[in-house]
């Protein structure tokens, strides 16, 4: 296949992600579950019976490029969360966010852990790739990160919905944000440690004989990356810092801000038996914060990341797995099922328990579960690496799907009812709308002003509406 050939496939994927994900924001819905149906649809051209069409798209070498295009995007996805991770906020959070964040980990961990443990053991079906495994055998790695998947969150819909209501400010919103970003960086540390295990060949084995010698290595190994991370991100801070004064909004800066995600992603797996993604989110967080051009290379990371190789990890979730849609039986449609719904509760139970241990009240726990409950790219992500690291079966990408669809479909609509409620029960308008209000305001002033100026009193709102955009 020439190179020329993969402008097609990708010109394709990038048109319907894009078309896709903007049908997805007017709906309500973030971006994400747009780039998803893109591939989905696109898969769907695997059934037309025509053999150039599967060369174009379907072909080893098309998904060989695919994939290795993918992986810079999840790469890039994860450095630029690191980057927008402020760990000082965290410290002005107090509390009430920790317990919520380790609410909202453990018991959706442990639920997504019971669900996976109890159809390994006691069903015929079983949730290891390519049916791995014998009925009433179970293996303990693969149920525990089924449960980590669960611990995955996305609060960019939640966001959304309260700066709309005028509450991203409030105890609730505060809050939810800053538990999201402890939920990160947990879930990231949850998913080294199992990946870890996965790659040294612990986890292969059934049962609980996983637990052999190699596991002390292995968790040598991950503490050792965190302490030599950390340690070459200090003087990564500091270099940075010197740049920034020299030359500050360079474009060196973002470019030697994504060599060093790339080094860090590539030592993480190859030196440390540690997951690629968690090296980018470390170095994220190891040049984020309070570097002063972290948002100038925060700014480049996404232009890169989501004009091009982000869309086409989404589609391509969707585009590889489609097949999985119609293979599914009911044995695991059952699991499935019952493993979206323990996914929703989870997060709900766990992050609104936490805030009412915190002294919230019932409404405002309820909106802290519902805020917390939200997944998107993150829960993509930890399943693609259970799928790669052989601990988790495919055919689960449909369901965390559905996950996705329903917890941001259902999330402003409980958050909206739930405010609007009170606001009702209380006799308190809701938030003005900003945008029609300037609008009015825009053309009510238009109508007093006079139909004619003189010229030079013409020109300077010209000047001034230039200099404003």
């Amino acid at each position: 296949m020439q190179a020329f050939e993969f402008l097609l496939p990708l010109a394709v994927i990038l048109l319907f992600s894009k078309l896709m994900g903007l049908g997805s924001h007017k709906l309500g819905m973030p971006a994400v579950i747009g780039m998803l149906m893109a591939g989905i649809l696109l898969g769907l051209l695997t059934y037309i019976p025509w053999e150039p069409l599967h060369r174009v798209f379907f072909s080893e070498e098309v998904e060989y490029v695919l994939g290795v295009m993918s992986k810079i995007g999840v790469v890039l996805i994860m450095f630029s969360a690191g980057l927008g991770t402020d760990l000082k906020k965290l410290k002005q959070t107090g509390v009430a966010s920790v317990v919520i964040t380790t609410l909202g980990v453990v018991v959706p961990m442990l639920l997504g852990f019971l669900v996976a443990f109890l159809f390994d053991y006691y069903t015929p079906i079983s949730l290891l790739p390519n049916g791995a495994g014998a009925a009433g055998e179970f293996n303990l790695l693969s149920d525990l990160f089924y449960g980590a998947i669960l611990t995955a969150t996305s609060v960019s819909v939640t966001v959304a919905v309260l700066k709309e209501l005028g509450k991203l400010d409030t105890k609730v919103g505060t809050s939810v944000v800053a538990a999201a970003v402890i939920d990160d960086v947990i879930g990231i540390i949850i998913l080294s440690v199992l990946t870890g295990f996965a790659s040294s060949g612990s986890g292969s084995t059934a049962g609980w004989e996983w637990f052999d010698p190699n596991a002390g290595l292995v968790v040598i190994k991950i503490v050792l990356f965190f302490i030599v991370a950390i340690g070459l991100g200090v003087g990564l801070r500091k270099l940075f810092n010197v740049m920034e004064r020299r030359a500050p909004h360079n474009r060196r800066v973002p470019i030697i801000a994504l060599a060093a995600c790339f080094i860090y992603a590539y030592c993480a797996e190859k030196l440390f038996g540690v997951a690629d993604i968690t090296g980018a989110y470390v170095a994220g967080i190891m040049l984020g914060g309070t570097l002063a051009e972290t948002p100038y290379v925060e700014s480049k990371v996404d232009a890169m990341g989501y004009l091009f190789f982000s869309p086409i990890f989404f589609a391509n979730i969707g585009l590889t797995n489609i097949h999985y849609f119609s293979e599914i039986d009911l044995r695991f449609l059952a699991f499935g099922l019952v493993f979206v719904v323990v996914a929703l509760a989870g997060k709900l139970v766990g992050c609104g328990a936490g805030a009412r241990m915190c002294k919230f009240s019932g409404h405002d726990s309820l909106r802290v579960g519902t805020g917390m409950m939200v997944r998107a790219e993150v829960v993509l992500i930890c399943t693609e690496r259970g799928v790669s690291s052989g601990l988790v079966n495919p055919a689960v990408f449909p369901f965390v799907i559905l996950i996705i669809l329903i917890s941001s479909i259902a999330t402003p609509i409980i958050l909206k009812w739930s405010y609007k409620r009170e606001e009702k029960k209380n006799g308190t308008l809701p938030p003005p709308d900003f945008t029609g209000g300037e609008k009015e305001g825009a053309e009510a002033l238009a109508a007093e002003l006079p139909a004619e100026l003189p010229a030079e009193q013409e020109s300077a709102p010209e000047n001034l509406t230039e200099a404003q955009e």
